[in-house]
């Protein structure tokens, strides 16, 4: 039984393929002036923000690999008995590149160094892949409304962005995630998949991602528009997105952007029932912080932990206006003696008689109803139904309101790496996020969208030999979404009525019953289209090991990789 689980992790090995493999790769080959190989060359990275060092020789090929590493600036040596010491500084590793970096030793003492601080941007000559990088410069630098980093995927080749939601996510998950109109090829928006820091980030529902976090937090984002690696194939184009790692310096950022309607245009028409410009106002505020965490009696002196941690808060408060028309307060009472001559009466249910096979009733007198014929249940919904609120409108057009629009994003973003040694480095990251969105209607007849996140991930790469690299991660995230009525979770009119054969429901259907008149009133309560509730998790585990051999300079293998989804639908 041992030989057949020998046998069967060895084929696994060798065969089974990678699976979401973000971090990056240096790789190249080492000679000498004649361009003969050289073997045994030690070849050091050095991450400039952390200090994290890797150390590998070349084969006898001349070959060197560095897999698993995360995106950054390096400074990449090599060295070998009867040569100069040459040093690449200032090497900038993307997300998810394979960067070739051969090197050419020139004889001298070991002590001497040649060094190249910039060069010319090579081309990916490693693998197929067909991307576009959006780095760390673009995403602080460039403007962005409401600092959405998604916006500059339309600097990809081949990418529409910004076109009208389109599908289900719109009515059904809406919020800030059904506007993300993402086309790349003429695909549809919705052949989008998204991963964060190498794990699952897609909303399995609608294709949507789970967290965006502050651009203050993103180290950089790649696009990848065709011929990616098989581990990415789940959608026609992949959005790899990697977050800020901390350093040996504190970093720190304080933000708040801040909108208003000084400068929108005035409304086509108003009057003195209707203010000249809607009210708006946008608050988006926050903080980042990164630096190293000194135990010097636990690491001897030397910085070997560090953190990012981002919190952002997004607040939006406007009202638009809106005119309806509703009854007037003597028909709320039963007198309906204001309706116009030539209108049908109000007749008597009670005397409903069948006459030569034609329905009659006999009308109330002055189209007044009796105040004891007023159903209570009548009566307790008139309390969802406001009252004219415009003088002399007469029975239309009386009622003007400014419905609110307020919405409440709140998100954090905490990350932490760890150098344990110069064979293994740790990196995590926890996010979490409540979202909220009111769309008002009536009196307590609107909708809200609610949405909160949990996102938990751990990777370790490893050096196992200098042949070896094994790279381990976790990733575990919970992602909830509903939208429904504006009494949801807080107020069960329905159980409160006590209507025969009508059921409350759950907490999250809570709301108004759905009432329509006929004519030119308008009607009330909830839509009776949903609510919409989304319950997702997903669990991964993934591992990816990657061999040298030969003129081969990295091959990757995945010996573990499972996923699980949980999904729920009201």
């Amino acid at each position: 039984m041992k030989g057949i689980l020998n046998s069967v992790l060895v084929f696994l090995v060798l065969a089974a393929p990678g699976f979401a493999q973000t971090l990056g790769e240096i790789t190249g080959i080492v000679t000498d002036a004649t361009g003969a190989v050289i073997a045994g060359a030690l070849v050091s990275a050095r991450n400039n923000a952390t200090g994290a060092t890797r150390e590998v020789t070349t084969n006898s090929a001349g070959v060197y690999s560095f897999p698993a590493l995360n995106p950054g600036v390096y400074e990449v040596r090599a060295s070998a008995k009867g040569f100069k010491t040459a040093i690449r500084r200032d090497v900038t590793l993307e997300v998810q590149q394979n960067l070739r970096l051969d090197f050419d030793m020139a004889v001298g003492d070991v002590t001497e160094s040649v060094s190249v601080s910039a060069g010319a941007i090579s081309l990916q000559t490693e693998n197929a892949t067909v991307g576009t990088v959006i780095e760390n410069k673009r995403i602080i630098e460039l403007p962005l409304n409401g600092r959405n980093a998604l916006q500059l995927v339309a600097l990809a080749p081949n990418v529409s962005f910004g076109f009208p939601a389109a599908g289900q996510a719109d009515a059904r998950q809406g919020g800030i995630r059904a506007s993300q109109s993402i086309s790349v090829g003429g695909q549809r928006a919705q052949y989008n998949r998204f991963t964060l820091d190498g794990v699952e980030n897609t909303d399995p529902n609608f294709n949507t991602f789970v967290v965006l976090p502050s651009v203050d937090a993103l180290q950089e984002f790649k696009v990848q528009s065709g011929i990616y690696p098989a581990e990415f194939g789940r959608g026609a184009t992949q959005v790899n997105i990697m977050t800020k790692s901390g350093g040996n310096d504190y970093h720190g950022t304080l933000f708040h952007f801040l909108r208003n309607e000084k400068l929108d245009a005035k409304n086509y028409a108003f009057t003195a029932n209707r203010p000249p410009k809607d009210p708006f106002r946008l608050n988006q505020f926050g903080f980042t912080l990164g630096g190293p965490v000194s135990v010097p009696k636990l690491f001897n002196g030397k910085n070997k932990l560090f953190f990012m941690a981002n919190y952002e808060w997004f607040r939006q408060r406007r009202s638009v206006q809106a005119i309806s028309s509703l009854p007037s307060v003597a028909m709320r009472e039963g007198n309906f003696s204001e309706l116009p001559l030539g209108t049908a009466g109000i007749f008597d249910p009670r005397t409903r008689t069948n006459v030569g096979g034609q329905i009659v009733a006999t009308p109330f007198p002055g189209n007044i109803l009796p105040s004891t014929r007023i159903a209570a249940v009548s009566r307790q919904l008139l309390e969802f139904y406001p009252v004219p609120n415009v003088a002399g409108a007469g029975l239309r057009n009386n009622f003007q309101q400014a419905q609110g629009r307020p919405i409440n994003r709140d998100q954090l973003v905490t990350r932490f790496d760890f150098v344990e040694s110069s064979n293994s480095q740790w990196f995590g990251r926890y996010s979490w996020g409540d979202e909220n969105q009111l769309t008002e209607a009536l009196k307590l007849n609107g909708e809200k969208i609610v949405t909160n996140f949990n996102q938990y991930m751990v990777s370790n790469s490893r050096v196992l030999t200098p042949s070896i690299v094994n790279e381990a991660r976790f990733g575990y995230t919970q992602f909830y979404n509903t939208t429904g009525p504006e009494l949801a979770f807080t107020r069960d009119v329905v159980g409160e009525l006590k209507m025969p054969g009508l059921a409350s429901g759950p907490p999250v259907q809570w709301g108004i019953p759905n009432v329509s008149l006929q004519g030119v009133y308008a009607g009330f309560g909830n839509s009776s289209e949903g609510p919409y509730e989304n319950n997702n998790s997903a669990l991964q585990f993934i591992n990816n090991t990657t061999i040298v051999r030969g003129k081969i300079a990295a091959t990757q293998h995945n010996i573990n990789s499972r996923r699980r989804d949980k999904l729920w639908k009201a």
